[in-house]
């Protein structure tokens, strides 16, 4: 049963051209930057063009993690027992802890970096998976740099209060079998906000993602190409609530299978990840998060969201509010 009210044609949601963020003019960039601003402030969510990810790659990925997940079980037994940080991960279903139920769904996860695993077969998905795996994060980086000169700061700040170079990876897809009862969709993911910084997302072409935005569920139809880029708790924790972390979820219809796949960008586990110093300098400033290693955030994390439904960002929020530092270290 799907709750809250939808919105299709009412928003247009924001896209940002990266061809010219990089290679624009200086008033064609300084107007791209702008727009990604704006995107990550108002939505935490935007769609990304001329990305230069070729098309057929995204094909050739999401056919061959298809591939993996239609093995038979006893070529996937040692990733079907796997923990949630294991580096290979094949399931089914995910659990709410807000609504008590479970949410059906097949999913692959693969981390890619800093070290890269891979299932066995089919044999060139290890090739396939790496190229698509340097594309995306060189994407992520790059669009990390640009938020930085969104925010007033130097390119490369956010990149290094996130510690990208030793940053995580992972690569996921996610299969949505088609609705079977007598509503007309059904919630297949429910409402959260991604643990990471980003998550690039291109889909089968059945929509089903939708964005929380003013208080309604918009229905996020990608333009032809396009990545969807959704931002996450750690983007939020590093602007100091500037840029916010969009919640979302998957939902499912009748006759319909919807297949998506994600590339997922993380701090370094041992970056203390913490509002930047020039985002809360002045004495008037509320710091919303206290500063904490991202491998304790996550840890933290998954405890109290099988328990309570926390997010990585309510973990760390700062309960009254603190004034800022008036030193940092990142």
């Amino acid at each position: 049963m799907l709750s809250g009210k939808v919105a299709c044609g009412e928003y247009n949601i924001p896209v940002v051209d990266f061809k010219l963020l990089v290679n624009g003019t200086t008033d064609q960039r300084s107007q791209a930057i702008r727009d990604l601003g704006r995107a990550c402030e108002d939505w935490g969510f935007f769609m990304v063009i001329n990305h230069g990810v070729p098309e057929a790659l995204k094909e050739a990925v999401m056919k061959a993690f298809s591939e993996v997940l239609s093995l038979p079980e006893e070529e996937t037994a040692e990733y079907l027992e796997a923990a949630s940080m294991d580096p290979i991960q094949i399931g089914t279903g995910y659990y709410s802890a807000t609504d008590e139920a479970q949410h059906l769904r097949h999913y692959l996860k693969m981390f890619v970096h800093p070290e890269f695993h891979c299932p066995a077969k089919p044999e060139r998905l290890r090739d396939i998976a790496a190229k698509f795996a340097t594309q995306t994060r060189h994407l992520m980086q790059q669009l990390a740099m640009a938020i930085s000169e969104s925010l007033g700061l130097h390119d490369g700040r956010i990149p290094q209060a996130l510690n990208l170079d030793s940053s995580i990876q992972m690569l996921a897809q996610n299969h949505y079998p088609e609705y079977t009862g007598t509503d007309g969709v059904a919630t297949a993911l429910p409402p959260h906000t991604d643990p990471g910084i980003f998550a690039l997302i291109f889909q089968n072409g059945v929509d089903g993602l939708q964005v929380q935005h003013n208080g309604q569920w918009i229905l996020a139809t990608p333009v032809p190409g396009a990545f969807f880029v959704l931002a996450g708790d750690q983007l939020e924790i590093v602007t100091n609530e500037r840029y916010r972390a969009v919640i979302h979820r998957a939902v499912i219809g009748h006759e319909q299978t919807r297949t998506s796949v994600i590339s997922m960008l993380a701090p370094c586990p041992d970056a203390v990840i913490e509002p930047v110093q020039e985002l809360v300098a002045g004495s008037r400033v509320r710091v919303g998060f206290r500063g904490i290693k991202f491998r304790d955030n996550i840890i933290a994390h998954q405890r109290s969201n099988r328990a309570n439904g926390q997010t990585a960002k309510d973990v760390v929020r700062a309960q009254d509010g603190v004034t800022a530092h008036t030193e940092q270290c990142l």
